[in-house]
């Protein structure tokens, strides 16, 4: 690990930090009863890559740095380590030494963004499925575990019929050439070795990735490789939650942690500020950030970043705000699932203490608790604008956390891959 620390976290803490993580990814606390899998000797479903949300991977460092924050934190490994998610972090020095490793340098001059001097940092796991199914080694924080094992019970086999890109999910796409080459490799083999085409199943940011990805191909490539798109909760026009994220931090339930000592971390990835509500989804008078001196809409990026001192946010901003922000078709028949009916906020009141302190307030609209109905119901707007099929359905009082292992949404990805899918209070259309 990367820093010297001998004591756990007690199982309590743990727990409480696992059940209140919230944010664009999904955590299950207590690892599901597992059903011995049916064997099934000739799976003739098609093939399924999962993109996991963000934060919903495994990562690993490796360091050799020129000095470090604390003393106890190490300043040189002997071989890669777990960076995320080692619950070691949980601990106030061990969350120090997480924060300088996991941190990214941004060169606004360059417009790059980089590890910081003597860290490097892989994603383990490319085209397998452990990576996603467990975000911990000790598999305490279940994430796609139970969606992959009901997919073998029908007859699929971990990392041949159903396997898994995660990526570093602190880069936004712009950043992400070589993975993306990476996935589209991984496609064509999967296509070959069981000459089918296959499903995207992504995960709120894992979405917005495919759909980035997807756009970087041909229509012939889309239409020979792949057979169709299942998202789940993607917030298509970003999330005003990350306003508050960057402005003053959310600890997302961690013990120990403030949200003002957490901020530091959340604003070390692009992803985020790339997040930021698109001015496609939402009204151009729509307040998310609301202080005694000024209301932020999205019109007022440029001032929100400088009134938070954090210059570097507005460059990556600028970087990353046209990746997907006309909401392109994807262009392969795409299923939409997302929650709705659970009050969101969509504006954050501060006090004059704004940004280094807590709302004070929120107004809430709809959403899955996390996303607003506003940016998951974008993908709506496909709906007789291509010639793939768009299918859309919202699940009432679901949570963006629990989706990915709500038994109803499970049996129904089962149902597409078997191709028996069947629109029930949902909206489907193509076009001629």
């Amino acid at each position: 690990m990367g820093y010297a620390l001998s004591r756990r976290p007690t199982g309590l803490i743990i727990f409480l930090a696992l059940q209140q993580f919230t944010g664009f990814q999904s955590l299950d606390v207590v690892p599901p009863v597992v059903k011995p899998p049916n064997k099934v000797t000739n799976n003739q479903n098609p093939p399924v890559l999962i993109v996991p949300g963000s934060a919903g991977n495994q990562l690993e460092a490796k360091i050799d740095k020129p000095s470090r924050v604390h003393w106890m934190c190490y300043k040189k490994t002997d071989d890669f380590f777990t960076l995320w998610i080692d619950l070691n972090m949980f601990m106030p020095i061990g969350f120090d030494c997480w924060v300088d490793n996991i941190r990214i340098v941004y060169n606004k001059t360059t417009r790059k963004i980089s590890n910081p001097a003597g860290v490097t940092v892989r994603v383990p796991g490319f085209g397998q499925t452990y990576a996603v199914e467990f975000l911990d080694k000790n598999k305490l924080s279940g994430y796609f575990h139970d969606m992959v094992t009901h997919l073998i019970n029908m007859g699929y086999v971990r990392d041949e019929t159903v396997r898994a890109a995660p990526y570093d999910f602190r880069l936004a796409p712009n950043e992400q050439e070589e993975y993306f080459a990476r996935v589209k490799k991984l496609v064509e083999d999967m296509y070959e070795q069981y000459q089918q085409p296959i499903y995207f199943l992504s995960h709120s940011l894992g979405s917005n990735f495919v759909l980035y990805f997807l756009n970087q191909q041909s229509p012939a490539w889309k239409d020979h490789f792949i057979k169709g798109f299942i998202s789940l909760g993607a917030p298509w026009g970003g999330a005003s939650k990350l306003l508050r994220v960057l402005a003053s931090g959310d600890n997302l339930g961690i013990p120990l942690v403030s949200n003002i000592k957490i901020r530091k971390q959340q604003r070390m990835t692009s992803t985020n500020p790339w997040m930021l509500p698109f001015e496609v989804a939402w009204p151009a008078n729509q307040t998310f950030i609301s202080t005694p001196s000024f209301n932020y809409t999205n019109k007022d990026y440029e001032r929100f970043f400088k009134d938070i001192d954090f210059g570097d946010g507005w460059f990556m901003w600028e970087d990353t705000r046209n990746l997907t922000a006309s909401l392109p078709l994807p262009g392969v028949e795409t299923y939409c699932f997302y929650g709705v009916g659970l009050p969101t906020p969509v504006t954050y009141i501060y006090d004059d203490h704004f940004p280094n302190a807590d709302p004070i307030d929120y107004v809430y609209g709809d959403g899955d608790d996390t996303a607003n109905s506003v940016s998951l119901g974008l993908c709506k707007r496909w709906i007789g604008k291509q010639a793939q099929p768009v299918h859309v359905k919202e699940f009432k009082a679901l949570p963006h956390s629990e989706i990915v292992s709500n038994s109803e949404v499970i049996q129904i990805v089962q149902s597409i891959l078997k191709g028996i899918y069947v629109e029930e209070n949902s909206t489907s259309h193509k076009t001629d």
